[in-house]
């Protein structure tokens, strides 16, 4: 499972959707719902906020292993 500093760069890699724009970590705060403060002491203390990422992933139709693992990893392969 990926830390939180990981799962924020695939998130920004998501929302910059193929984009040479700059995501920074406000752009991903307000996108879980998170206040900018809150999500700094998150990132600070790498404590991962499942339910928004969760919330997150619903909303835009993304698988969750996609965000919280590795693609290579082989636990995940039928």
């Amino acid at each position: 499972m990926r830390d939180f500093r990981t799962i924020i760069e695939v998130l920004k890699e998501h929302i910059a959707n193929g984009s040479k724009a700059k995501v920074y970590d406000k752009d991903v705060a307000n996108l879980l719902n998170i206040s900018q403060s809150k999500f700094a002491t998150i990132k600070k203390r790498n404590s991962t906020p499942f339910v928004e990422v969760l919330e997150y992933c619903h909303q835009k139709d993304l698988c969750c292993n996609e965000i919280f693992f590795e693609a290579n990893n082989s636990s995940l392969s039928r």
